[in-house]
């Protein structure tokens, strides 16, 4: 029997008005929902800038605690509208201590719990090391109304044990809100050799895993114009096949029908789940495999 499940993709841009950025997100959704959403994903940290750019205390000031304000928000949302809403935030958990979070709400608004982001990135106009904190909950699937969805963050998605592991605790959709893009000062075919490799990996978690994967990134220019978030969503199907791909400039928001049976016909013919040797994987928990 086919299973199927509509999910909404917003590609924002942001400003530096939080409450805007939340109202934003709120239109984006409710767009997606009449386009018949059941499932609506937003990008990493939707009610900001993205402010990892410079290691300055004020941006404190943006966390929030999960369950909070924006996640009250979001919940009469989802309950006015019926949809999954899957929001990425910032979290305070407690003075001083913070993590990049994604809160999961479900079609009745309740809150079905957070995902704290398990890699944190520290490159050059990406020092989240000094804000957040890596997460201690462990990979994380929600089982929603419409679909037992799991749930990763931006730097995750560079990591096939992360989506191996969501994989094969039951995620029937691996959702990915993401923060990415160019320098402006590189060129163009250093910018499109690294969104190919970004698209190809995930993509390859599609593949690897027999599931859909959706990512959902942020557009627009940012730090004065040094950095051009690249946009680029998309949606695959369990064999990886794209079934949108949104542009590198323009906001957009997107539907897309998943069948979700297809991870049963593609696992039959190509049984890499199956015919994993389990048994020879533990030297993968070393750092790196030598004689120290």
């Amino acid at each position: 029997m086919n299973k199927r499940v509509k999910v909404g993709l917003v590609q924002n841009a942001c400003t530096s008005d939080k409450a805007a950025n939340l109202q934003k997100a709120i239109e984006g959704i409710k767009a997606a929902a009449a386009k018949g959403a059941q499932i609506v994903c937003l990008q990493e940290l939707f009610a900001s800038l993205y402010f990892c750019d410079v290691e300055d205390y004020a941006n404190f000031d943006l966390a929030e605690s999960i369950p909070g304000p924006s996640t009250d928000a979001l919940s009469a949302v989802a309950k006015e509208l019926g949809v999954v809403i899957i929001a990425s935030l910032f979290e305070k958990r407690a003075q001083g201590l913070y993590h990049n979070t994604t809160a999961v709400l479900d079609a009745d608004g309740s809150y079905l719990g957070k995902y704290r982001k398990m890699h944190i990135p520290d490159d050059p106009a990406f020092y989240e090391k000094f804000y957040f904190t890596p997460g201690d909950l462990g990979y994380k699937v929600f089982q929603t109304k419409f679909a037992k969805i799991g749930v990763l963050i931006c730097w995750d998605q560079w990591y096939p044990e992360a989506s191996r592991i969501t994989a094969l605790m039951g995620a029937e959709v691996l959702f990915y809100p993401t923060a990415i893009g160019w320098a402006t000062d590189q060129d163009e075919e250093t910018n499109q050799d690294q969104y190919n490799a970004w698209q190809t990996i995930q993509r390859s978690h599609a593949v690897a895993n027999g599931v859909p994967v959706v990512s959902v990134n942020r557009v627009g220019f940012e730090q004065d114009g040094a950095m051009k978030f690249w946009g680029g969503s998309f949606a695959t199907n369990a064999q990886g096949k794209l079934l949108y791909l949104a542009s590198h400039d323009n906001e957009e928001i997107e539907v897309v029908d998943l069948d979700l049976s297809e991870s049963d016909f593609f696992r039959k013919h190509w049984p890499f789940l199956r015919d994993r040797r389990i048994d020879s994987y533990q030297p993968i928990t070393k750092r790196f495999i030598d004689e120290e």
